[in-house]
């Protein structure tokens, strides 16, 4: 899916988009943490169950603790040395100084540490590309929850590649979407089926 910028910030209309959810916990990425309460301070609870799953309870190093998730990978990725990686300063970094270069990725999917983790990332990397002075953001979702989770994961992405547009001095351009496995879970389909019957706002 390739949603253009110029054409105006790409948010369902035809049920309710929790933005000040998608704006909460993409500050709570960018910020690398693990905590749930910083996300909880944010007004944002959509992690609870998983801080709180009985298979993640025993792995949890404090209260609160949902592991090497999402943030953590893009803030503090470990190497095998021991040493830790900023992939998304880096990133920055080369789109600044090297807007061509074809390695602007951030990579969430770390098998090493999928186990230290409360929930395995969805949304697994992201790569940018800069052209006629515009910022290309394609990310690949290996999940795809197409009635709750990919309409958060448009707005959040969308509103992520304006950001980084910001402070890299650029405009945004396209936000492009690749699906892995998308699916409908059971118990939405009904919810589904009303939605389709409802227009989208112009």
């Amino acid at each position: 899916m390739h949603f253009d910028m110029e054409d105006g910030f790409p948010a369902m209309t035809t049920k309710k988009l929790a933005f000040n959810a998608v704006k909460a916990e993409l500050l709570w990425f960018i910020k690398g943490s693990r905590d749930i309460k910083e996300l909880q301070k944010l007004g944002c609870r959509i992690w609870d169950a998983n801080a709180e799953a009985d298979y993640w309870k025993p792995k949890a190093e404090f209260e609160g603790d949902l592991g090497r998730v999402y943030g953590v990978q893009w803030r503090s990725w470990k190497t095998p040395e021991g040493k830790e990686v900023d992939q998304l300063k880096e990133a920055i970094r080369l789109i600044k100084e090297s807007p061509h270069d074809r390695r602007i990725i951030v990579n969430a999917w770390n098998p090493g540490e999928i186990h230290q983790m409360a929930l395995p990332p969805c949304h697994m990397f992201f790569q940018m590309f800069v052209a006629d002075n515009k910022l290309f953001l394609q990310m690949y979702q290996r999940s795809c929850d197409m009635f709750l989770g990919v309409p958060f994961n448009i707005a959040s992405y969308s509103l992520f590649l304006h950001m980084l547009a910001q402070v890299t001095g650029l405009e945004a351009g396209d936000f492009i979407h690749t699906l892995g496995d998308a699916h409908i879970y059971h118990n939405h389909f009904e919810q589904v089926k009303e939605q389709m019957t409802r227009e989208p706002f112009g």
